[in-house]
Order: structure tokens, then C-alpha cells, then sequence
């Protein structure tokens, strides 16, 4: 159970950070096509966001703490901070590189829970790999 609690307090980290940068991109996008961009990136984020309080909850009920600080998100997500206010290509394919990273843990996650048994987690789970195969979509055909 520890090596699933691990991977999911990772993933739950990784989703928090990728909401997050997603706010950022819908806060500081420019350009011609900004509403466009900004309406994409705020439909995404809006989504993750609504996840969070769910994901928190679920680790609880396997038995852990959600992490909840930036420190600790910082020392646990896969995402690299973006601190630069990059073009909007370069947000759409920033986001794109790290929701790619988002499925590939959730994979990870959903294969452990699956392994214990949790399969009641491993559905949260599977529905969090879903919507992030979703967006994935709608990033790649921005970029077309």
C-alpha cells in the first residue's frame, strides 16, 4: 500500500502543479488569437481544478495525508515550474509535454491500485486519465 500511496500523493501533486500552470497560461496569454487561447486554457484548468478536492479525498480514504503546501507539492510533482510568460504556441506545447506526463503517471497509478485491489480508486483514476487524454486532444489540434 505504500508504494501506491507514494505514486498517488506524486500524481495528485503533478495534477495540482498542472492546474496551476494552466491558470497561469489562462491568466497571461497574449496575442492575436488570446481569446481562443484563453478560453482553452481556462476550460482545462477549470477541469483539473474541480478534481483536486475529489483527488485529496481519495487519497484519505486510502489511508493517507494529501500533500498541501507548495514545498511539498514542489518536492513531488513531475512538472517543472514555468516562470516565464512564454508565447502562446509555447504554452499550448508546454501543456501538452506535461499532460503527456500526467497520463503516463496516472497509468502508473491506476496499475498499483489495480494491483491492491483498490478498485474503487483505480476508477477515480481511470476518469482522471480520460479527461487528460481529452485535453491532450484539444492541445494537439490547437497546434494543427
Amino acid at each position: 500500500m505504500d508504494e501506491l500511496q507514494k505514486a498517488a500523493k506524486i500524481a495528485f501533486a503533478t495534477e495540482f502543479s498542472f492546474f496551476l500552470k494552466a491558470q497561469n497560461f489562462h491568466w497571461n496569454v497574449e496575442g492575436m488569437f488570446f481569446e481562443s487561447f484563453h478560453s482553452l486554457f481556462g476550460r482545462i484548468y477549470q477541469e483539473v481544478y474541480g478534481s483536486i478536492d475529489t483527488f485529496a479525498e481519495e487519497l484519505r480514504a486510502l489511508g493517507t495525508y494529501a500533500p498541501s503546501s507548495l514545498q511539498r507539492f514542489s518536492m513531488l510533482t513531475q512538472i517543472e515550474d514555468e516562470t516565464e510568460i512564454l508565447d502562446s504556441k509555447q504554452m499550448v506545447i508546454e501543456l501538452l509535454t506535461d499532460n503527456e506526463k500526467i497520463v503516463k503517471i496516472l497509468k502508473i497509478v491506476f496499475d498499483l491500485s489495480e494491483q491492491m485491489g483498490e478498485h474503487g480508486f483505480s476508477d477515480f483514476v481511470a476518469g482522471r486519465m480520460d479527461a487528460h487524454r481529452k485535453h491532450g486532444w484539444m492541445l494537439k489540434a490547437t497546434l494543427k
